[in-house]
């Protein structure tokens, strides 16, 4: 069992907080943002990373129509976002299984969310004239649908991916405590009186 001990120097107050293991602690806060701190006992500070990152993450995920977290097809690297998104961990894994299924020809699961786009050709769609718009593959349908939102949606879930890696930290070495600077000890009043004295002498 590890600890850190931490110390506030404006008051001599020590603050030991237990740890617990933290390379677990940081596992957890990557598999499921937030879990890691209530591993160790942090359960406020838990569930409020919870709440935001997860919130931030499902809410990006709703406004690009679930199209926005995937891993492409057939390499993850042309889909640099995704590297962003799975910061949130657990969330954004089904992406994979999605990838998987999709290479070896199954059906999708989750009825298509987090599938990777069809790159072939054929795929059409409507306009706001209902003319019929030829798209040279599925992502770009997805762009025409979605328009901005697809942007937007990737937006946020990259930023909720970047966000817990600052929470895996945290678990990780605990919070920062900053000691506070140690200025000038109060001055005596008998000394301030006296000078006070002095300076009406003096007039």
């Amino acid at each position: 069992m590890l600890k850190q001990v931490l110390f506030a120097t404006s008051d001599d107050e020590v603050i030991e907080i237990d740890l617990k293991d933290p390379w677990l602690a940081a596992f957890l806060a990557w598999l499921v943002p937030g879990l890691g701190h209530i591993y160790q006992g942090r359960t406020g500070k838990g569930v409020l990373f919870f709440i935001c990152i997860i919130g931030t993450f499902l809410y990006g995920l709703y406004i690009g129509g679930g199209r926005v977290v995937y891993a492409s097809v057939p390499s993850p690297l042309t889909r640099w976002q995704y590297f962003c998104q799975l910061g949130v961990g657990l969330p954004a894994l089904p992406a994979l299984v999605q990838r998987e299924r999709f290479k070896r020809g199954k059906e999708p699961l989750l009825a298509d969310v987090m599938r990777p786009p069809d790159m072939r050709p054929g795929y059409t769609s409507t306009d706001n004239s209902n003319n019929e718009v030829k798209h040279p593959d599925e992502l770009a349908k997805w762009h025409h649908d979605l328009s901005d939102r697809f942007e937007i949606g990737t937006v946020f879930t990259v930023i909720a991916g970047l966000l817990n890696l600052l929470v895996i930290y945290d678990a990780y070495g605990g919070p920062l405590v900053i000691p506070a600077q140690s200025g000038k000890k109060d001055a005596d009043p008998e000394k301030e009186s006296h000078r006070g004295t002095e300076g009406t002498e003096q007039k």
